[in-house]
């Protein structure tokens, strides 16, 4: 059996990291699998790349063309929203592949045209990382259920007609993909809860299989050795915050944070802790969020990423929708124990007061509480770490995902009757 998984990049970023794990992982189980990106950044010769100056430029340069009808909706946010009309290359490549089944996962920056994948002999499973593949063209639709229907009056787009980009990118979508060897799989139950209430997947089959972590990577490490290394003051409990683009994707809720540490800090917590921030880095005019902050810019190396959540005494991400995000995997698997919202896909990862805390959505002071709820109790917190590290060793290894997926692929090649469902 021989796998090709498509991926914008394959290290770099959210998605891309936890699709390049999969490919680690069906690889030590004796897989044949290989990877073809947009951009690849590791040394790996199974993932296959543009790699000259020219292609990498028209690679950077289809995003902002892809992104240029967007221009006419001046309102609208600044969220991710992908239109994906340009043609690609990638049926050419994968001829020469020439793989038995076609596992998609984050085709973001304009890397493939919605039309391409109806070109595809195989039979495809797509995994999803967010939902992009069943909307208009956001990844995340915050408030909105126009993905039920057709879409059309975006709010992200700022537009209150029916017949607008959104409109013409979901049209798009259904005439393509109506007939599609198609199976998803979610990542969360919260997306798989999603993709059934769409209107272009509902008719699908959809599996749920959760992304996978190396657990001899991400695993507890010597606090004090941790805190020395990356020169974090030892004397103070360190409450962690990180993602990609940390403090200025409005999604990952910095500024929930902030609102929590200001209520912290009225509650007599001002000289008792200090804030350490991975994934952005120091302003000029660094906001002041009431206690020491300390910048570790931008983290792609995992060991790095494993000291900085064992340096930690509590990790805190109080994102307002997310799938299953890679950082709280990270965290739980190096025995950090997690403060969220109880919303997406965090409930599958984080067991209220079991491993971590989860606040009831957009309640700052129950977010707070959640924070003081984890640090206040020494003998509490040691258990809350042992069971965050047993939650990933049982439920989230990279060797149990690659097998669920192995099962699924075999499956899928062993009915000759292939049909979407």
């Amino acid at each position: 059996m021989s796998i090709v998984l498509i991926s914008t990049a394959d290290i770099q970023g959210g998605a891309p990291r936890a699709a390049y794990r999969l490919h680690q992982g069906l690889q030590r189980i004796g897989v044949d699998a290989q990877m073809l990106a947009q951009y690849k950044y590791s040394n790996d010769k199974t993932v296959t790349a543009p790699t000259t100056r020219l292609s990498q430029s028209i690679a950077r340069t289809r995003i902002a063309v892809d992104a240029l009808p967007k221009k006419l909706y001046p309102r609208r946010k600044e969220t991710g929203f992908s239109l994906h009309w340009l043609p690609d290359q990638t049926v050419t490549r994968m001829t020469q592949l020439n793989p038995d089944i076609i596992n998609l996962h984050w085709i973001g920056e304009a890397f493939l045209q919605i039309e391409t994948l109806a070109k595809f002999k195989q039979p495809l499973v797509w995994t999803l990382h967010d939902m992009w593949a069943f909307t208009g063209g956001c990844l995340y639709t915050q408030e909105c259920d126009r993905y039920t229907g057709n879409c059309g009056a975006c709010p992200q787009l700022g537009s209150n007609q029916d017949w607008d980009l959104s409109r013409w990118v979901w049209q798009r979508k259904a005439k393509a993909w109506r007939n599609l060897n198609l199976t998803i799989v979610a990542l969360s139950s919260w997306l798989a809860n999603c993709t059934r209430a769409s209107s272009l997947f509902k008719d699908l089959r959809i599996e749920q299989i959760p992304n996978g972590i190396d657990t001899k990577l991400y695993r507890p490490i010597n606090q004090q050795v941790a805190r020395e290394l990356l020169n974090l003051p030892q004397d103070k409990p360190l409450v962690l915050f990180g993602s990609l683009k940390a403090t200025s994707d409005p999604r990952k809720g910095f500024h929930w944070l902030q609102a929590a540490l200001q209520d912290l800090s009225q509650w007599g917590w001002h000289d008792k802790l200090e804030l350490v921030i991975f994934g952005a880095s120091e302003a000029d005019n660094p906001m002041d969020v009431g206690f020491p902050t300390h910048y570790l810019g931008t983290l792609n190396d995992d060991l790095m990423l494993a000291l900085t959540y064992s340096a930690a005494d509590v990790f805190v991400l109080p994102s307002t929708q997310d799938n299953l995000p890679n950082t709280v995997m990270e965290a739980i698997a190096c025995g950090t124990p997690c403060v969220a919202f109880n919303l997406g896909g965090l409930p599958d990862m984080i067991e209220h007061e079991q491993n971590g805390y989860l606040a009831q959505p957009d309640n700052v002071k129950d977010l707070a509480q959640g924070i003081v709820w984890v640090l206040e109790n020494q003998e509490r917190h040691q258990k809350l770490s042992q069971r965050a590290r047993e939650k990933a060793e049982r439920e989230f290894t990279m060797e149990l995902q690659a097998n669920r997926y192995l099962s699924l692929f075999t499956e899928l090649l062993e009915r000759g009757d292939y049909l979407t469902h």
